[in-house]
């Protein structure tokens, strides 16, 4: 078994598997009369084989650190957000997917990536100030809070179930840095 230390969550570290939402994002637009300022995030992917976007509110219960990932999950058909609420922290474990396997789609196409290559699994220590949308087709670990709390999710909901699920091959540990 592999151990990794969850990094500090970085727009660099973090972009081969998605963006980050909030944070120490500048340069936006003044609006309403100078009391807001409009920063524009990457848009959401959720309309790929006749999807919609779904707002849920995930009640998420603590899964502290150290934890051992047995399985990660990919959305090939839209891109998945999540927003913590009150400050909640909760850490994100991503893999890139192993271009040399495919599965395939609803309508037999060949969809690129059906494992995480593992060696590219990364973690990453996500404080509550801003929340993270994972690309279509990143393989991710479920929500894991480290405290009880609330998250907006934003999704997609379509007529094709969009969820693969891989186990590991090796289990990974993850512990705080």
């Amino acid at each position: 078994m592999r151990t990794l230390i969850a990094q500090p969550l970085t727009p660099e570290a973090f972009a081969p598997y998605g963006d980050i939402l909030g944070g120490p994002l500048t340069s936006g637009v003044f609006i309403n009369g100078g009391t807001s300022e409009r920063i524009p995030l990457a848009g959401p992917d959720l309309t790929q084989d006749a999807g919609l976007a779904s707002l849920n509110l995930y009640r998420a219960c603590a899964n502290t650190l150290p934890f051992t990932a047995l399985e990660l999950e990919r959305h090939c058909f839209g891109s998945q957000s999540f927003i913590p609420l009150k400050g909640v922290s909760f850490v994100v474990i991503v893999a890139r997917g192993d271009q040399s396997v495919s599965s395939v789609g609803p309508a037999g196409e060949s969809i690129p990536g059906a494992a995480p290559l593992e060696s590219t699994i990364a973690a990453f220590w996500v404080d509550g100030s801003c929340g993270v949308t994972f690309k279509p087709g990143t393989w991710h670990h479920p929500l894991l809070a480290q405290q009880d709390g609330d998250f907006i999710v934003l999704e997609r909901k379509g007529p094709v179930i969009d969820c693969e699920i891989k186990s590991l091959q090796d289990p990974v540990r993850i512990v705080a840095g």
